[in-house]
């Protein structure tokens, strides 16, 4: 049976906050008037009152209805007034906003203890309650639009009196709750990577907990707020929401206990048949066409569309997820995922990926119950159809090609090609596949992840370079691995027994010798599929070639950047520039942001201490590495340009050495350009891309061509300027 209470007509509009959590000496309204502190206010006068009355209005207590001096009385027809309401000015214009034109007033609506702005045009709202709308506002057409008196607008904190079972916890990166974080206004992907990281430090947890309960308090009586030129149409019901400024929502069918950021320069948008629940929006989002959300963050300029299904999951910035389904996730910035049968469940994927049609990442089914989980480094590709299980983890840059994966998966090979090779039943891995077949899009993804990253305030200093301090620490591993791997086989074709040792000295050896006998061995690897088939390496030559390659291109051309930035025109100017310390340290992407791993342990030992106190405070660590990086990435560059190079610090700072560096940087730039040359090329060469059109005028008009595609030219001319710079810098640095 519903339970329905019956109340005096006369006290609707009253008794906001329930007598128990009323602080003593304060009214209902005392929030309200923090919130919103005008006093320029005045009562109705009886001429006032006569007009509204004759135009259909109604009060149950013309008293409590308080307006501002300019008002034009007559622009409020067909209205029932509860409670304390107050008006702002109201002047005889029109509001024209997408060419919709709507009339300054309130026009048959019902209104509960509101105050509203000045020019605001609020029509056939069947109930507002307890909202504050700031000036120039538009409301049309809305079914029900109210807050109650223990509001949390998407934040996991719980009211006086509550019972710790309402809180809102987001269940990322496992559907067993095991990694739950409490979400709150402001959080960034690095604060949910560092809850959902450090489980087993229960003083860490407690100290996150109280992070973000100290940002709020637990008063009853806040209202919700919509502010100035925001536009809400068409909608079902609206709830518990805090709206930010010039914000467009129409034809949202239920929107509750969110808050929804907006700005001038950031406008968000929520369309048609939309239902979203418990749940915070970023500045400059976008939410369209049947999207449903519930227990979610979407960090700034993210976006969810036709149909997206996003549960339980953090949304990383410049994002977007379109027609599918994701659950139980933790999203770094510049994800996308657009086709309506791809599925991602329990993953935490660490930026710049991609999912196609048909994939299904995280299937649970190996597992006694629903706590397995998926992680990705950045770049993450899965192919058409792809279907993966928990537990997997992936290196950078892996992309995994069509196919049924029956087993767990541990990818150590950054920028690698994984094939399911049913025909022989074995996994197949091709190291460094983008670098050797597919230089155009790795090159253009790192283009296209700066120039659509529209953030405004920008907490985190997000690595959109493919080569950076995190792959290429992996790409020092594989290396590693490929010699171990490639001295095994040798070993076992010549029917001998060796140690790990004498495997990677010989597997070096080979693979520094360019020995032919390399494409003879069936090179396997171990602890790599968690099953007893085969995993076959191939390709393993040009992989440790190219890698080897891409070591040299990224220190060298680290150091070139930070010497023309910095107009250094000496080795004795450079020395005073690099740090003492240029040891490969271990880096952490947290939460797309790059961090030295012992930069991290003392923020956590900061935090167990109680030197930092507030998420404020760690976002300002992360500002402050955010500052430190170019400095630490030129101490890494370093690092790895002395083991590339096999020498010491002092050959170093002898100017012949580094003139023959830039000279190798050079030849490797040319190497790059040619390759996003050719691999785009097979494009136009391809006869079966070609078979569908009849003549070379209908492929360019379609295809355009090779020669003004905008990405290869813009390439070459980079690299007509890199020439420029290196052969200035051979002549000139001294």
């Amino acid at each position: 049976m519903n339970h329905i209470i019956k109340h005096r007509a006369e006290q609707l509009g009253y008794n906001f906050i329930p007598k128990a959590f009323l602080p003593e000496g304060k009214d209902e309204y005392y929030l309200r008037f923090q919130q919103n502190p005008a006093n320029d206010y005045r009562p109705l006068t009886p001429e006032e009152i006569k007009i509204l009355k004759a135009n259909g209005n109604h009060s149950n207590n013309w008293n409590d209805i308080l307006v501002r001096d300019g008002i034009d009385i007559t622009l409020i027809e067909a209205c029932t007034f509860y409670g304390h309401v107050r008006i702002g000015k109201l002047e005889p214009y029109f509001l024209e906003f997408s060419e919709v034109r709507f009339p300054v007033g309130l026009y048959h609506s019902m209104i509960v203890s509101c105050d509203i702005g000045n020019n605001v045009s609020i029509s056939n709202v069947n109930f507002l309650s307890r909202y504050i709308i700031e000036d120039d506002v538009i409301i049309a057409n809305v079914n029900e639009m109210s807050c109650t008196s223990h509001s949390k607008f998407g934040n996991g904190i719980i009211k006086e009196g509550e019972k710790e079972n309402v809180r809102i916890w987001l269940e990322l990166c496992n559907e067993n709750g095991g990694r739950k974080v409490m979400p709150f206004d402001g959080m960034l992907a690095g604060d949910a990577w560092l809850w959902t990281k450090y489980r087993g430090d229960k003083q860490l947890m407690n100290a996150f907990k109280t992070f973000t309960e100290s940002r709020f308090d637990n008063l009853h009586g806040y209202y919700g707020v919509v502010g100035q030129r925001t536009v809400i149409k068409n909608c079902r019901i609206i709830k518990d929401v805090k709206i930010g400024s010039d914000a467009y929502i129409k034809g949202a069918n239920k929107l509750k206990n969110l808050t929804i950021n907006s700005s001038p320069d950031a406008q968000s948008q929520i369309g048609e048949g939309c239902e979203m629940v418990n749940g915070i929006m970023g500045v400059g989002c976008r939410v369209f066409y049947g999207v449903k959300a519930v227990r979610f963050i979407l960090a700034p300029f993210s976006q969810l569309k036709y149909g997206a299904r996003l549960i339980n999951s953090y949304l990383g910035e410049n994002a977007t997820v379109s027609c599918c389904e994701v659950l139980n996730s933790l999203i770094f910035p510049a994800h996308e995922q657009h086709h309506n049968n791809s599925f991602l469940c329990a993953a935490l994927l660490m930026g710049q990926s991609n999912m196609a049609a048909g994939a299904t990442i995280g299937s649970n089914h190996n597992s006694r119950g629903a706590d397995g989980e998926i992680q990705a480094g950045r770049g993450f590709w899965p192919g058409l159809c792809v279907s993966l299980k928990h537990n997997s983890k992936f290196a950078t840059f892996t992309m995994i090609a069509k196919g049924n994966y029956p087993a767990e998966l541990n990818i150590p090979f950054p920028f690698s090609l994984v094939s399911n090779e049913e025909h022989t039943n074995s996994l197949v891995i091709m190291p460094a596949y983008w670098f050797l077949y597919n230089m155009y899009a790795i090159l253009r993804n790192e283009s296209k992840f700066a120039a659509r990253d529209k953030r405004i305030n920008k907490q985190q200093l997000l690595e959109f370079n493919a080569l950076a301090p995190d792959s290429v620490n992996e790409i020092l591993e594989a290396i590693e691995l490929l010699k171990k791997f490639t001295g095994k086989a040798f070993y076992k074709a010549h029917k001998m027994i060796g140690s790990d040792v004498d495997y990677i000295s010989k597997g070096e050896y080979l693979l520094e010798q360019n020995d032919p006998v390399i494409a003879k061995l069936t090179i396997l690897g171990s602890d790599i599929e968690n099953s007893k088939r085969p995993v076959r390496i191939i390709k393993v030559q040009e992989a440790y070639n190219a890698y080897k390659k891409m070591l040299q291109y990224y220190a060298g051309k680290e150091i070139i950047q930070y010497i023309t930035q910095n107009n250094i025109t000496s080795v004795t100017e450079l020395t005073a520039h690099i740090p003492i310390e240029t040891e490969n340290n271990k880096w952490m992407n947290v939460g797309g942001q790059l961090i030295q791993q012992k930069a991290l342990d003392q923020l956590l030992s900061n935090i167990r201490e109680g030197k930092i106190n507030s998420w404020d405070a760690v976002h300002h660590f992360y500002e402050e590495q955010a500052k430190l990086y170019p400095s630490q990435k030129l101490a890494h560059a370093v690092s790895v340009l002395l083991k590339v190079y096999e020498v010491d610090r002092q050959t170093l700072y002898n100017a012949t050495f580094l003139k023959n560096v830039f000279a190798d940087v050079l030849e490797i730039k040319e190497w790059i350009t040619q390759g996003i040359y050719q691999s785009k090329e097979k494009d136009f060469k391809n006869k079966f891309k070609n078979m569908v059109y009849d003549t070379p005028e209908e492929r360019e008009s379609v295809l355009g061509t090779l020669s003004t595609n905008e990405f290869v030219v813009q390439q070459q001319e980079e690299m007509k300027a890199f020439r420029n710079t290196i052969e200035e810098l051979i002549r000139n640095f001294k």
